[in-house]
């Protein structure tokens, strides 16, 4: 975009000045106020995962689905996960739909983790055999993981339209909106953000881009793209970089709230 660096210099101070704003709690109406409800730290990565697979729609939607799943999975995530039976499930989230998801596909989402928790003991172990393998490219680390959790749906032949929404591919495009949240929660360490997963730089993030982020990046000069995908995320990344190298994607939880409020940047 080639930003004056006048103009980049003022970018910065207002994206400063409404971090720390943000930076103070989890009170705005968010998703990641869920896994701010636990204390342990497989319970924090379900709950986190779980939180941002539903992170579409409008707030309100999220939250009248989180709630419900979170009255079900109780103060303990991580061993509801463990224990976890499909056909159990499926009672319990029968009548659970949030926009794209349909029950089966919430009661195979909670089967796919069990088969991850199983087999590989958390979900960050799984995501760095991709992260190692693919010698720290964390687009086709993203990709292979994505592919790992639908190819478990199905081999239980579970696989589903709402299954393939949860977990999109870089590779083909998508933004991958939900899967950089996560990401930006268990990579980032701040009043918002975790810090869970230390194998993984910061500075490798990918900003999470949603219509609010689009918008505001396009008013910003941040991106000139019109279609949300996975190149306006870099762009949009690529252009934070020039404003802060190591941290990017430090303003996106400040940027997507405004966006939400329609307040002015």
């Amino acid at each position: 975009m080639n930003m004056p660096k006048i103009a980049r210099h003022k970018l910065k101070n207002k994206l400063e000045y409404h971090y720390r704003a943000f930076n103070k709690s989890v009170s705005a109406p968010d998703p990641v106020e869920y896994p701010h409800k636990f204390s342990d730290s497989t319970d924090i990565e379900i709950a986190a995962f779980i939180a941002s697979v539903f992170a579409y729609g409008t707030i309100a939607q999220i939250k009248f689905s989180l709630n419900k799943i979170f009255n079900i999975t109780g103060d303990k995530p991580a061993e509801f996960v463990m224990d976890y039976k499909f056909q159990h499930g499926k009672k319990e989230f029968a009548n659970i739909r949030h926009r794209f998801y349909k029950p089966n596909d919430i009661a195979s989402l909670f089967l796919i983790l069990n088969t991850v928790y199983k087999n590989y003991g958390s979900l960050k172990n799984l995501f760095l055999l991709y992260y190692l393998e693919e010698e720290q490219n964390l687009k086709n680390a993203l990709s292979n993981f994505s592919n790992n959790l639908k190819y478990i749906a199905h081999r239980e032949q579970l696989y589903s339209n709402g299954i393939k929404f949860m977990f999109p591919d870089p590779q083909k495009g998508s933004a991958c909106k939900r899967m950089n949240l996560f990401l930006r929660w268990m990579v980032r360490k701040d009043k918002i953000d975790f810090g869970l997963w230390k194998e993984i730089r910061k500075n490798q993030l990918i900003i999470p881009v949603d219509t609010h982020i689009a918008k505001i990046s396009r008013q910003l000069k941040l991106t000139k793209r019109k279609i949300i995908s996975w190149k306006m995320a870099e762009d949009i990344t690529n252009e934070l970089k020039l404003i802060n190298p190591a941290d990017p994607v430090k303003y996106d939880f400040s940027l997507c709230h405004i966006g939400i409020r329609k307040q002015k940047f």
